[in-house]
């Protein structure tokens, strides 16, 4: 299974970037993993919310493939158990899911067209953070989960 995260605008902070690359030069151990960043939509303070959105959405839709099992990084999504998250990941691998693929979206979330596309959604938190730390917290989640796969001593439970 390849799994990629696709996101918008790039890192700005060095520290959050020395994160991502540690976590995903050590998730290269476990499976086929990439960061695709898509630039920020250009001359957004001519833009609705809304329209700011749908830009986003094409711009993604443009690296979906049709057959790809898309989540969204999303608050109101379901949420997991580091366990659990890993199970998710498991069993996704075991039906045959050739590609994941996990969006975090703009500042203002996800326009309904991407809604309607997702096959799944997932909250890392209630809480709000950054874009940029989400990279971050995610990449390490997806790090603990292949090492739980593994039975591995990162995760303590």
């Amino acid at each position: 299974m390849r799994i990629t995260l696709l996101c918008i605008g790039k890192t700005d902070d060095k520290f959050i970037q020395e994160g991502i690359d540690k976590f995903v030069n050590r998730l290269k151990h476990y499976i086929t993993f990439s960061i695709i960043v898509i630039p920020d939509v250009k001359n957004v303070k001519n833009l609705s919310q809304s329209q700011q959105m749908d830009k986003e959405a094409d711009l993604f839709f443009k690296q979906i493939g049709n057959q790809d099992f898309v989540v969204l990084l999303d608050e109101r999504g379901k949420e997991f158990r580091s366990v659990e998250f890993s199970d998710f990941l498991s069993k996704k691998m075991v039906t045959g899911t050739t590609n994941m693929v996990f969006l975090i979206g703009g500042p203002y979330g996800f326009s309904s067209k991407i809604r309607e596309r997702a096959n799944s959604l997932i909250s890392l938190s209630k809480m709000t953070f950054s874009h940029q730390m989400i990279r971050m917290f995610f990449v390490e989640q997806m790090y603990r989960a292949f090492s739980i796969m593994k039975g591995e001593p990162y995760h303590h439970e």
